[in-house]
């Protein structure tokens, strides 16, 4: 065994949708977890991991090292979820910021110390040499949960089949994001947003493309005062509102850093916002990537009270685009 490297996997995304489906008892359900998305690579005692826009981020979680060890000899490959939690257990994706923006040993080392992370794993796409992709969900699950046993930075996630309508009530109530659904039987699509896996949101949140800011007063005049932010929408990049709102000290620090090596004289959204935006923006490259809460879409397509909850280096800019339900 081990004898064949595991080769890298894209990961497979979920569809957004707005209801539980009908056929319930067809579908097991899994919390979805408010954090960065993460396929592990173990090979020879040691894991390799990377972001679901395929980045090396191994050298952050330090701590998950030890994972390697609990499976060895074995070869696999692993797809979850990395969460910090807050004191009621709930995932906290802000408290998560400090250790995906470490990097420097210093700073790692730094961050690890004050905020412990757990990745919690949900699939296992590749053991021991063998693609297990084209396996039905259930027994890709069965083998994840022979194969882990539980860590101090690490688990394999809770999944109930049927009950989705309560499933989804119990999330609400606990503060938490939402639920996965995935189809009994179905295989793993590397690389494809699939209709087989299905998010169910508690809250509206989503991630969006930072194409420029407006300058901040008081205060904020060192830093910013809002995002402005979009989504891709064809071969174009659509303004989505700005973002002011849910950033501490440190962050609009670190944001404006970002943004000055991003400048450009270019306004990078098509259409472009409204006069009253363009006469103060300032524009950036649209290749960073945050995560935003919001209560609602306007008719014209604009952010309705957004706040700012996070940067998201596992995502692709490209790939960015409005999520329908």
């Amino acid at each position: 065994m081990g004898a064949t490297t595991p080769q890298l996997i894209e990961p497979m995304r979920a569809v957004l949708v707005d209801a539980v489906p009908d056929d319930d008892d067809r579908w097991s359900y899994e919390i979805k977890w408010d954090g960065m998305r993460a396929i592990a690579v173990v090979e020879h005692g040691v894991l390799r991991l990377h972001t679901a826009n395929l980045l090396d981020a191994t050298d952050r979680f330090p701590e998950l090292q030890a994972l390697a060890a609990a499976i060895a000899p074995r070869t696999a490959v692993l797809d979850g979820e990395i969460v910090t939690l807050d004191d009621r257990g709930i995932p906290d994706f802000g408290r998560l910021q400090p250790r995906i923006q470490a990097h420097s040993p210093a700073s790692v080392q730094q961050a690890a110390a004050r905020q412990p992370v757990v990745y919690v794993l949900f699939d296992l796409l590749a053991l021991d040499g063998r693609d297990l992709t084209a396996l039905p969900y259930e027994q890709r699950r069965s083998m994840l949960r022979d194969l882990i046993t539980p860590g101090p930075a690490w688990r394999v996630t809770e999944a109930w089949t049927g009950g989705g309508r309560e499933l989804l009530e119990v999330m609400r109530d606990r503060g938490l994001e939402g639920l996965i659904a995935k189809r009994l039987g179905s295989r793993y699509e590397p690389g494809r947003r699939s209709g087989a896996w299905r998010k169910l949101k508690v809250r509206q949140q989503q991630e969006l493309v930072v194409g420029g800011w407006l300058p901040g007063k008081g205060a904020r005049l060192p830093t910013f005062g809002a995002l402005l932010v979009g989504y891709i929408d064809g071969p174009s990049l659509r303004y989505a509102g700005r973002v002011g709102t849910g950033f501490d000290h440190r962050e609009l620090h670190e944001l404006r850093r970002l943004l000055d090596a991003r400048s450009t004289d270019r306004c990078p959204f098509d259409p472009p916002p409204p006069a009253a935006v363009r006469k103060l923006a300032r524009w950036s490259e649209p290749t960073l990537v945050v995560e935003v809460a919001f209560r609602e879409w306007t008719a014209d397509g604009i952010l309705r009270q957004p706040v700012y909850l996070g940067q998201r280096i596992d995502k692709d800019p490209s790939q960015v685009v409005r999520e329908q339900a």
